[in-house]
């Protein structure tokens, strides 16, 4: 997707896998038809599509951003898509969120060999995973079997199944739906007993703190979800008020439902032995950005508040009372 010789264009930059570059594109056209621009796809890559360590040895999910983020800064592109959930919490002195379009599914897929569940994979069955999350999930969920450590794209992984070095692996199910691959899964796991990352399903465009061109601005807001804004930040705020990063074994899910905001999350110990859950809801004076916002910020503070003082940080010990 190049733009054409004297138009007015918006540079996107993008990761250089699969499924990066399909959000992307499926974003671009958006941002390219509100903005009535030609939109120009540039691709980076990053530490996170180079290297096979596991992501905590490389440094969190967190390495997934950065080179991005160096790209938008040296002004080689005008926005960045980011999975939400790969996006550090802290506030970045050079950037903002530019917007935050409508979320996918937000669930965990379990994808195993012969249409099987999670309930009835045979004891011993091996589960492909990178996420120290998912990894406590099953040692709750199924102590009996075996969680392996495992990399690389959604095709990569799908493929151990398909050839026997798995019984199954657990992608989430946003991705699996954007690569046209949604018919691999055999079981969605509902969020109320299986919460996910947060921000999980949903993407970010990061921009340059100073404002854009007035074709950028324009489609930005054309693709911005007030209320996906509200409920991510909330679960990422407990990220953040956890002092735990991207890669932490914490689930969380916030909806909005009968004008309350509900925030429930979840901090697991490794091994999926024990967890803490908290859940509060809040009341928005309205349906503004600004007031979702307020909202989310406070049942966030309260779930974290009541995390730590029934002890969290001794159940992970990787998260730390501010």
């Amino acid at each position: 997707m190049n733009a054409a010789p004297g138009r007015d264009v918006i540079r996107v930059g993008t990761r250089g896998s699969a499924l990066a570059l399909a959000q992307t594109k499926q974003i671009a056209e958006r941002l390219g038809k509100a903005a009535d621009v030609e939109i120009e796809i540039v691709t980076v890559t990053t530490q996170g599509d180079t290297s096979r360590a596991s992501l905590q040895t490389i440094g969190g999910t967190g390495v997934f951003a950065a080179a991005l983020r160096e790209a938008l800064i040296a002004g080689e592109c005008d926005l960045v898509v980011h999975s939400l959930k790969d996006l550090p919490t802290a506030e970045h002195p050079e950037l903002r969120l530019g917007a935050v379009p409508k979320r996918a599914d937000a669930r965990d897929a379990l994808c195993a060999r012969d249409g099987l569940t999670l309930a009835e994979l045979p004891e011993g069955a091996r589960v492909g995973t990178g996420s120290p999350r998912r990894i406590a999930q099953l040692g709750i969920a199924r102590p009996d079997i075996t969680a392996v450590d495992l990399r690389g794209n959604i095709d990569t992984r799908l493929g151990f199944v398909e050839q026997g070095e798995l019984d199954a692996v657990l992608l989430a199910s946003a991705g699996l739906g954007r690569l046209g691959r949604a018919d691999a899964a055999t079981e969605r796991f509902p969020l109320s007993e299986w919460p996910t990352a947060p921000g999980q399903g949903a993407l970010a465009l990061e921009v340059r703190r100073e404002r854009g061109s007035r074709h950028l601005e324009r489609g930005l807001e054309a693709v911005e979800h007030v209320t996906t804004r509200a409920t991510v930040l909330a679960e990422r705020l407990v990220l953040a008020g956890l002092e735990a990063g991207c890669a932490a074994p914490v689930g969380a899910t916030a909806f909005i439902e009968d004008e309350l905001l509900f925030l429930t999350a979840t901090v697991y110990s490794a091994d999926g032995t024990r967890s803490l859950t908290s859940s509060h809801a809040a009341t928005p004076d309205s349906r503004s950005a600004a007031d979702l916002a307020d909202a989310a910020r406070d049942v966030a503070e309260r779930v974290v508040a009541e995390l730590l003082g029934n002890g969290a940080a001794d159940l992970a010990p990787a998260l730390e009372s501010p």
